[in-house]
């Protein structure tokens, strides 16, 4: 990091802008559910500068406390299925590497416009299917199996183009297996933790973690975690699907921003 980028991310102003990032990504973490790379990476890379790549995984290291922050608030309502998080989470290690292999030899437009597609199909599901409060998670070996899929395409996903966690998990959940929407969101942080744990520890390896902004924001994002996750808890089925894909919208609006622009290379 040269002495321009230095002072870029570590003046006055740079403290104040990590502690906005970290609430605004812990309050939509306790929310939907997610981790909330997806608000924590392009800030970083638009306010501060950053590396795409220490954004990344300076957002990953700050999604440890914070998805822990949310899964206590979820499991304090009974929110949180623990033996399927811990198989998506299984998936998901195996499918980062997967998607971290197949990196190079991918193409990251057709990925982003494929992602887009999916998440408008997500999109216009959750106005269609409106998850029960009271559904039960019923694991069989039928859903193990299913489980472990998910979790290794939703691995492969964060791999090669670094979205992926709650972005997917919450909706299948909710669409596919008839999750409520409380124990789909409680869930979904619960299966991150490990995840993200593996990736910043490889990320650590490679120097791609900048720990003084990962260490704010992640601190400033568990002040309002547990404020997001107990909204969530207020408001109807109806009303978390409607904010939950006006959400999406946003990731699927950046992601096509992102294919138009290496097109354009």
């Amino acid at each position: 990091m040269n002495a321009e980028q230095q002072a870029i991310t570590r003046g006055p102003r740079a403290y104040v802008f990590f502690i906005v990032i970290g609430l605004t990504a812990g309050l939509l973490s306790g929310l939907f559910g997610v981790g909330g790379g997806t608000v924590i990476v392009p800030l970083l890379v638009l306010l501060l500068a950053f590396d795409q790549r220490i954004s990344a995984g300076t957002s990953l290291a700050a999604i440890v406390p914070t998805a822990s922050v949310g899964v206590i608030s979820y499991a304090m309502s009974g929110a949180v299925a623990w033996i399927p998080a811990l198989i998506l989470a299984a998936g998901a290690v195996v499918g980062a590497q997967i998607g971290s292999r197949l990196l190079p030899k991918v193409s990251q437009t057709a990925l982003r416009w494929g992602f887009v597609a999916f998440l408008l199909v997500v999109i216009v599901s959750l106005f269609l299917v409106i998850p029960s409060r009271g559904a039960e998670f019923e694991l069989s070996w039928l859903t193990g199996i299913a489980l472990v899929g998910v979790g290794v395409v939703t691995g492969v996903v964060a791999g090669l183009i670094g979205v992926g966690g709650g972005v997917v998990i919450v909706p299948v959940l909710m669409l596919a297996f008839g999750t409520s929407d409380l124990v789909a969101k409680g869930t979904s942080l619960l299966m991150m933790i490990p995840t993200a744990v593996s990736g910043t520890i490889g990320n650590l390896r490679h120097r791609n973690v900048d720990l003084v902004a990962a260490a704010f924001i992640g601190v400033a994002a568990c002040t309002t975690t547990a404020l997001g996750a107990w909204l969530a808890t207020l408001i109807d089925p109806l009303t978390g699907n409607i904010l939950f894909a006006a959400y999406l919208v946003v990731i699927a609006v950046q992601m096509s921003l992102k294919a138009l622009r290496s097109r354009g290379r």
